[in-house]
């Protein structure tokens, strides 16, 4: 799981208030804003194009531009390159360094890993024997969930705290976790004698291997209950609904996810309870486009405007904003609206709102209009 962004928010239950939120990954294509069959030659093009037009030599002082610079930079570095292409392609984002699989003398290990490498070799040995003990260490914390949240688009602009009903293992109420019947207690376990390990012996190629795995008996706790508890036959949890209020964060992007930690799986007998990942996906509003935490929208003017200059009233995500037009705009100019946009996730900053003006030309004219205009032409 990729490192996450830590994000506080209040739950229902106080004792869960951590969430993490994982970064979206950047879109290379988007960025250079070309389609994913785009040739070399119009990637070269694309590039060529917008780093002239965010070079910070054009545009001193703008941090928005300099970071879509970089961005740029970086989606032809990986794009232009087939190799690298090919891999953010497949996975979405390109390795380097020890995550990349290389390594070892220049030995890539990555198509080995991929088809199970060592773990297969021994699992053939001794029937799950060294993933067999990675496998039981794991199953003594709760499993993750994954759960999809829709919101409105309104809803990822200003936040909101929405509830979703989850059937989850939860920590057993008659016994707390512990797996053990009233009056019972938790007693070594007799097949590994309470170390959690059993050690098997097999014949291989390589001569005799000795291998420790998870004792089957106690899962690798090193203890079982004397007497069960008959609710949850001694695994410490049962199967039950359960309500979770979540504070959406405002500026939260479509895709992303909300981490609740804890609030998965709970584990055998006490052991830590998994994690509830939320992905969010955002229902899109006709009237915004958003680009990352930027808000694009169109405007018809008519030509009487342009020419004379006018006063309009543009929608915003944060409302209405009056918009002073300039006499002799020309047709499709953008006005930026800065701070107008989206709140920027987990600050007090927000994008900007741009607008992109398309001017009417009336297809019919009253006689007085017509004249006025005849006139004019013969100034």
């Amino acid at each position: 799981m990729p490192q996450a962004l830590k994000y506080t928010i209040i739950f229902s239950q106080p004792a869960f208030t951590s969430v993490k939120i994982l970064p979206m990954p950047s879109d290379f294509y988007s960025i250079l804003g070309i389609s994913r069959d785009a040739s070399k030659d119009d990637i070269k093009k694309a590039y060529r194009k917008l780093s002239k037009e965010l070079h910070p030599d054009k545009n001193k002082g703008d941090k928005d531009s300099e970071h879509k610079f970089k961005e740029v930079n970086e989606a032809y570095e990986v794009l232009s390159d087939e190799k690298k292409r090919k891999q953010y392609d497949m996975f979405g984002s390109v390795g380097s360094g020890s995550g990349s699989g290389a390594g070892f003398g220049g030995f890539d290990f990555s198509n080995f890993q991929n088809a199970g490498g060592f773990g297969d070799i021994f699992e053939s040995f001794f029937g799950g024997g060294a993933q067999g003990s990675r496998r039981g260490r794991r199953e003594e914390r709760g499993r993750d969930r994954e759960v999809r949240l829709t919101i409105e688009f309104t809803e990822a602009v200003s936040g909101v705290q929405k509830k979703i009903a989850v059937e989850n293992m939860v920590t057993c109420s008659v016994c707390d976790g512990k797996g053990t019947a009233k009056g019972s207690e938790m007693i070594t376990c007799k097949d590994c004698g309470g170390s959690g390990q059993q050690t098997r012996t097999a014949q291989s190629f390589f001569g005799m291997i000795q291998q420790s795995v998870v004792c089957s008996s106690c899962a690798g706790a090193g203890k079982i209950p004397e007497k069960a508890c008959e609710t949850c036959r001694g695994e410490g949890r049962q199967r039950k609904k359960e309500t979770i209020t979540i504070d959406v964060p405002a500026g939260i992007h479509d895709g992303q996810t909300l981490r609740l930690e804890g609030k998965g799986e709970a584990g055998k007998q006490g052991a830590h309870s998994g994690d509830l990942y939320v992905i969010i996906a955002i229902r899109p509003d006709p009237r915004f486009h958003r680009e990352r935490d930027d808000i694009h929208t169109s405007f018809i003017l008519p030509v009487i405007d342009a020419i004379l200059g006018a006063q309009i009233k543009v929608k915003t995500v944060q409302g209405d904003i009056s918009l002073k037009i300039p006499p002799g705009t020309q047709p499709n100019q953008v006005f930026r609206l800065r701070g107008k946009g989206m709140p920027v996730l987990s600050s007090a900053r927000h994008g900007d709102h741009y607008v992109a003006l398309s001017v009417e030309i009336p297809k019919k004219l009253s006689r007085k209009e017509a004249k006025l205009m005849e006139e004019w032409r013969g100034m």
